[in-house]
C-alpha cells in the first residue's frame, strides 16, 4: 500500500551516516511507489532555543519549522535518524521539537484527556526512529535505561499521538567497518522500500 512518508535527517552536520541512512531509505521509498519528503535538519533556519516559561508566549515559527508541521500534517509515516550524543539527542534536534511541537498544533492542553494530560493532536501517523551509537543495545537497556528511545517514543512522539513507533538501532558507527555500514544502509534499504 502506497504511504505518504516524510524523513528528516536529524543530524545536524552537512554530511553524516545519518544523511546517508535517510537519503536511503527514501530513495527506497520512492522507487517502491511511496510519496516521499525528505528534509535536512542542517539545511533548517530557526532559533532552536524556546526561551520563554511556559506557553503563554512562545516566538513566532520561521518558515521551515511551518514546513516542517506541514509535512508532519501531510505524513502518514514519519522516519527520523538521529545520532545518540551524550545519552540523548543533538542539540538543533531537541531544539526543532521544543519550538514545534506546540499547545495547539501538536497537543491541545484545553480539551484534555480523561487522564488530565493533554489531547495529542497528531494521530493517525506511524513513525521509525533510525538511531545511530556507539554504545551498544544491550549496554544502552541496563545501563541507560534506553532514554533517548523513551525520550523519542514515549516523551515526544507518542506524547503528540504519532504511534506507533518502531526503532532501529546501529551502533559501533564510528569505527564501523564498511561491511557493518553497507549491512545497515540495506536494513534501511528494505525499510524504505516496504514503507516501515
Amino acid at each position: 500500500m502506497q504511504k505518504r512518508i516524510f524523513v528528516l535527517n536529524g543530524h545536524p552536520s552537512e554530511s553524516s551516516l545519518n544523511r546517508a541512512l535517510a537519503e536511503t531509505y527514501a530513495a527506497a521509498a520512492r522507487a517502491a511507489g511511496h510519496d516521499v519528503r525528505l528534509t535536512h535538519l542542517r539545511d533548517m533556519d530557526f532559533d532552536p532555543d524556546y526561551g520563554f516559561n511556559g506557553y503563554d508566549y512562545h516566538k513566532p515559527l520561521e518558515p521551515d519549522l511551518e514546513t516542517l508541521l506541514d509535512h508532519i500534517d501531510w505524513a502518514q509515516h514519519v522516519v527520523i535518524t538521529s545520532p545518540m550524543w551524550w545519552g540523548g539527542l543533538p542539540a538543533k534536534l531537541k531544539g526543532m521539537f521544543d519550538r514545534s511541537f506546540l499547545p495547539g498544533r501538536s497537543f491541545d492542553t484545553r480539551n484534555p484527556l480523561a487522564s488530565g494530560m493533554p489531547r495529542p493532536m497528531l494521530k493517525g501517523r506511524s513513525a521509525r526512529l533510525i538511531i545511530t551509537s556507539d554504545t551498544p543495545r544491550w549496554f544502552l537497556s541496563l545501563a541507560y535505561r534506553s532514554a533517548m528511545i523513551w525520550q523519542l517514543r514515549g516523551q515526544i512522539l507518542k506524547f503528540v499521538g504519532i504511534t506507533p513507533t518502531r526503532v532501529s538501532y546501529f551502533a559501533g558507527v564510528s569505527k564501523a567497518k564498511a561491511g557493518h555500514t553497507n549491512k545497515w544502509l540495506e536494513t534501511v534499504r528494505g525499510l524504505g522500500s516496504s514503507g516501515a
